[in-house]
């Protein structure tokens, strides 16, 4: 999450491109979305006990359990001439890249358009904690199953979206993360959850390792928003910046948990 704030950093400033981003987790670790209140919605008896991280996320959004996946991320200005005004178009453009990177991977993906008034109306007010419970616009779904979670926010000009792109799931611990009013609701959620979302390895008989994920999602990404790739290597200067940033935000209680 630092280094995510500080690319955006950068980029306000000029000092670096636009950024297409891939990344993992370790530990494994849990993630909230920024205005998510965590102390009525986490189970953090069940974080310790899998040996989770925990982290809040500058972008809103409910939560998600980053395991076995490929986390992305993409920082552009708001003003780039390919970027859209609207909040939801310019997360159309975004998630091309998304939409082409499955399809190399050989899966049918489709862009998430809610169409009724119904279901917009159930993206204000979602019923789960669970970010993967249902998609939003413009997110990946095959077989009307949701397959990737994203997020965007937008600070001081520069957007940032974010997401999960997951390749296999562990639903039982996911569900354990969160805090039901019964054991009936809970079981009543997960089995729902069951046909509103799906891991890749769900679809694929041999899912593909993450790096060819990351092959195929980079391509995607090239091909989607018209671009040529060059690596980014930071300096030891701006890897002390994000290590501060994680130190005295990001690790701290008061960021997290929202004391």
């Amino acid at each position: 999450m630092a280094m995510d704030e500080k690319l955006m950093d950068w980029h306000r400033a000029g000092l670096i491109y636009p950024v297409v981003r891939f990344y993992g987790w370790m530990p494994a670790t849990l993630s909230v979305g920024y205005f998510q209140k965590v102390h009525k919605e986490i189970n953090f008896e069940a974080v310790k006990k899998n040996q989770l991280g925990f982290v809040r996320r500058p972008t809103g959004g409910r939560g998600v359990l980053h395991d076995d996946e490929l986390t992305y991320s993409v920082i552009v200005s708001e003003d780039h001439p390919d970027m859209p005004e609207s909040v939801t178009e310019a997360y159309r453009v975004i998630s091309a890249g998304l939409l082409e990177g499955f399809n190399r991977l050989g899966l049918k993906a489709e862009f998430a358009i809610p169409q009724t008034k119904a279901e917009r109306e159930m993206l204000k007010n979602p019923r789960s904690s669970v970010c993967f419970d249902a998609p939003s616009w413009y997110e990946m779904v095959v077989e009307g199953r949701k397959i990737a979670g994203s997020a965007q926010t937008r600070q001081k000009g520069i957007i940032l979206q974010h997401g999960s792109i997951i390749r296999s799931l562990d639903e039982d611990k996911l569900f354990d993360l969160f805090l039901y009013p019964s054991e009936r609701v809970r079981e009543r959620m997960q089995k729902g959850f069951k046909s509103k979302a799906a891991a890749i390895d769900e679809l694929i008989p041999e899912p593909p390792s993450l790096a060819v994920m990351k092959k195929n999602f980079r391509a995607g990404f090239e091909t989607a928003l018209n671009v040529q790739f060059e690596e980014l290597v930071l300096t030891a200067s701006q890897e002390e910046e994000i290590l501060h940033l994680a130190k005295v935000k990001y690790s701290q209680d008061e960021w997290n948990y929202k004391l």
